[in-house]
């Protein structure tokens, strides 16, 4: 399923992008769903359920929360998704390169349609970007996954089982020790808050009262010998887009 998200607070133009979007997908075949937001706080409310879309059109000029602030939101969570700015206005572009905004789509343009092809066919071609993947060899058979989409993995029982973000929340299991684990994932910034937990850093909302809390609302517990390692990790963590 390819799915797409439209965030602007413009009913009118929110239907007739769906619209155009909708008889593009259609056109080339794809199964796709297509949902739309009002605002930046209700993406932002999605958490790490915001990966489930691989293209987000997303519209600049919004109240309270304006499309930059919704793009740097996200893109702590995750640089898989694709980001399309929709504005009115053409002096962002210094923005969209740090945010890494694949194109902008200007509101009003006589050529609107054809933009909005040429846009989708661009970022057909981007899809084979690169994205951070490794393979696993878990009990439910081999499967490569892309770390963005890794909150955690959790030792239980002799067995670790990973915490994955895909459609909806999946777990996978595999036998081996998460001292292994954390030797393999360090430099991606994945962190050792407990002997039982190895988070993926990009994906704590929150550390606090000696917990982390998770983008999906998840509490995790940290011991007081870690805490203070965790949380300076964390703030680190927190300047980066």
């Amino acid at each position: 399923m390819f799915r797409i998200a439209i965030c602007d607070d413009e009913v009118l133009f929110t239907e007739e992008l769906k619209e155009l979007l909708s008889g593009y997908m259609t056109e080339k075949g794809f199964v796709f769903e297509i949902d739309t937001y009002s605002s930046g706080e209700a993406l932002i409310k999605l958490g790490i359920e915001i990966v489930q879309y691989k293209v987000l059109f997303l519209d600049i000029n919004m109240t309270k929360i304006n499309g930059i602030m919704t793009a740097e939101k996200i893109r702590k969570i995750s640089r898989e998704i694709i980001i399309v700015f929709v504005t009115a206005y053409v002096d962002y572009s210094l923005e969209g390169y740090r945010l890494d905004v694949v194109r902008y789509l200007l509101k009003g343009n006589a050529n609107f349609q054809n933009k909005v092809n040429e846009c989708m066919d661009a970022i057909m071609d981007r899809m084979n970007y690169s994205v951070i993947k490794r393979k696993f060899d878990f009990k439910e058979g081999k499967k490569e996954l892309s770390l963005e989409r890794l909150l955690y993995i959790e030792s239980n029982l002799h067995k670790l089982e990973f915490h994955v973000m895909e459609d909806t929340m999946k777990i996978y299991t595999m036998y081996d020790t998460l001292n292994m684990l954390e030797k393999k994932l360090s430099e991606h910034n994945f962190i050792r808050i407990h002997q039982s937990y190895l988070v993926n850093i990009k994906h704590i909302k929150n550390v606090v009262c000696y917990k982390v809390i998770l983008t999906n609302g998840l509490e995790l517990s940290i011991p007081k010998v870690r805490y203070t390692e965790v949380r300076k990790k964390f703030i680190a963590c927190q300047g980066e887009v």
